[in-house]
């Protein structure tokens, strides 16, 4: 995703500065590996967890994910993503990648380790039932070149839209995380992540993608992707 600077320079992405900012579950801009996953808007998996299940989860959150990500996935800190209305087999999978190591985080990974794939699920599935909406943007002309790179991406560096692959208004599919209402500054984090490869996991497409942004492309996307709902 880019579109050069009004100066017609590219100006480089800088590596993030916390190893905290690996963090997240989502998007985050854990934004899609999956160009490959098909449209936005699939159905999740058949398969709901059973109530005991997501009463186990709803513990685990109280014990554990609370002091990051909020007790309904809110998150109040810019640093952790939200988690709330993610789709629950994306959640899921970031937990395991934590868990194997194959998504780097040491903060994540002694998280995800106790976690049966059962619980994983059924955290999944408590935090896609919570909402949050998104948050209304500051500087319109800011918002304005957000909107144009996610709904048409760039035709002259050859940048695809994010819609193409994150939906309209951001909402994902199971295998692609759901961006719409995250916070501006976790989707910049995970996209100098991407560019520097930092983030081990769903790296494919997106390395491609978030090498092509100058910082400018990345915080205005990033602040229009926080205004959806």
């Amino acid at each position: 995703m880019a579109v050069t600077t009004i100066s017609g320079r590219r100006a480089p992405l800088r590596r993030p500065g916390l190893g905290m900012l690996l963090l997240g579950l989502g998007m985050g801009l854990g934004l899609g590996a999956a160009m490959l996953a098909g449209p936005a808007g699939a159905a999740e998996p058949a398969g709901a967890p059973a109530a005991a299940d997501l009463a186990r989860a709803e513990a685990i959150v109280k014990e554990r994910c609370h002091l990051c990500h909020g007790l309904q996935g809110e998150s109040a800190s810019a640093v952790f993503p939200r988690l709330a209305g993610q789709h629950a087999q994306y959640i899921a999978k970031q937990l395991g990648d934590f868990q194997s190591g194959q998504r780097k985080s040491e903060t994540m990974k002694p998280q995800a380790a106790p976690l049966t794939p059962a619980e994983m699920q059924a955290l999944g599935a408590y935090f896609a039932s919570r909402k949050v909406p998104g948050r209304a943007g500051r500087d319109a002309d800011l918002l304005a070149v957000g909107r144009f790179i996610y709904q048409r991406g760039n035709t002259f560096s050859g940048l695809p839209a994010c819609a193409s692959c994150h939906g309209p208004q951001a909402h994902g599919t199971p295998q692609l995380p759901r961006l719409a209402g995250q916070h501006p500054r976790y989707i910049e984090d995970q996209l100098r992540q991407f560019n520097t490869r930092e983030r081990t996991n769903d790296n494919a497409v997106m390395h491609a993608v978030a090498s092509k942004l100058t910082e400018l492309d990345a915080h205005a996307v990033a602040s229009h992707i926080a205004t959806l709902d």
